[in-house]
């Protein structure tokens, strides 16, 4: 059955048929009760293709993401579904993994099924080399394309970030404050973010008059067991640290395991603090101190921003959320 299987049993036209579908208001409350009945007794469901022709719109968002068994981005992707259900929007994810080919071809696939605008969560996807960004930028020719904790300068580029410069500039000089002059950082990757964490790691090291060591600066798997491997590796080099700042949660959970096998005294001889505030940081003894980037408000407030953009609204094209320091046991200050 099609539209014009509709047309001729209701005995109107094609065009009232359409606006019928469409919630069109110019119709007669008699007239739309007709056709709805007609369509319900023919079993006729409107292609949401051909819907589309006549909103102007699919009423779906591409949602993409590198790891969707990331705690974090996991966290992010229920939250910015439940906000696009809310207002009236479908998804369809896409966890495109870290290679810039693959993001690439998923972005292609999600433009290719013409959805509305396309969600990029997490800051992996911009890359450190402008001619890596180029396909997005292209893309939002197109399409609004919308970053979450990630940040690019664009026509049709909306960013939410957090401030995870000053967030972790804070933490490492409350660390500093407290007596703690050996911070080891511990990091997994050179995203949008990490760069800035390790940014705020720096500066807060340098306006406290201490040195940079390198070997305090600890690059390794995003891994249980890996990072605690690496934190024994260096302990047995003789490589003192009296605190580490992890700039994701499951990196602080390896040093809480490192503190508890090598019979450390937790918070007493190692503070630690880990980054998102996700539940990881509330399975270890003790639980442990963490920055909350805020996830549910950067989500929302893309959404928010995203329906303003497509009601043709002005909007910031970058919108920053200010994280909060909570603490917990790893810490004594």
């Amino acid at each position: 059955m099609n539209i014009y299987d509709v047309s001729k049993h209701a005995h109107v036209s094609i065009a009232t048929v359409s606006r019928v579908i469409n919630g069109n208001p110019n119709v007669s409350e008699k007239t739309r009760q007709r056709v709805v009945a007609v369509m319900e007794e023919l079993g006729y469901t409107p292609n949401v293709f051909a819907r589309s022709l006549g909103l102007n719109t699919m009423k779906t968002i591409g949602i993409m993401c590198s790891d969707s068994s990331d705690p974090w981005l996991a966290e992010a992707i229920s939250y910015l579904e439940k906000e696009l259900r809310s207002n009236g929007y479908d998804s369809i994810l896409c966890c495109s993994g870290y290679l810039p080919e693959t993001k690439k071809k998923y972005l292609e696939l999600l433009c290719s099924k013409r959805v509305d605008a396309i969600i990029l969560t997490g800051s992996h996807y911009i890359e450190a080399k402008a001619k890596d960004n180029a396909y997005l930028l292209e893309a939002a020719k197109d399409i609004p394309i919308m970053l979450v904790n990630g940040h690019l300068d664009g026509e049709q580029i909306y960013s939410t970030v957090c401030d995870d410069q000053a967030a972790v500039y804070d933490a490492v000089t409350k660390l500093i404050h407290a007596g703690r002059k050996s911070i080891l950082y511990l990091y997994s990757g050179n995203s949008y973010s990490n760069l800035l964490k390790l940014s705020g790691y720096r500066k807060a090291l340098e306006d406290a008059g201490l040195p940079l060591r390198d070997e305090l600066l600890v690059l390794c798997p995003k891994d249980i067991d890996s990072a605690m491997e690496h934190l024994k590796l260096l302990s047995s080099k003789g490589i003192h640290f009296d605190a580490v700042f992890a700039a994701e949660d499951i990196l602080a959970v390896s040093a809480v395991k490192y503190g508890d096998q090598s019979g450390l005294k937790i918070p007493e001889d190692i503070n630690i603090i880990g980054y998102n505030n996700s539940i990881l940081s509330r399975c270890t003894t003790p639980e442990i101190t963490s920055v909350d980037n805020k996830v549910e408000a950067i989500c929302t407030t893309t959404i928010h921003t995203l329906m303003k953009v497509l009601n043709n609204g002005n909007v910031p094209a970058k919108t920053t959320i200010t994280p909060e320091l909570v603490k917990r046991g790893t810490t004594n200050f």
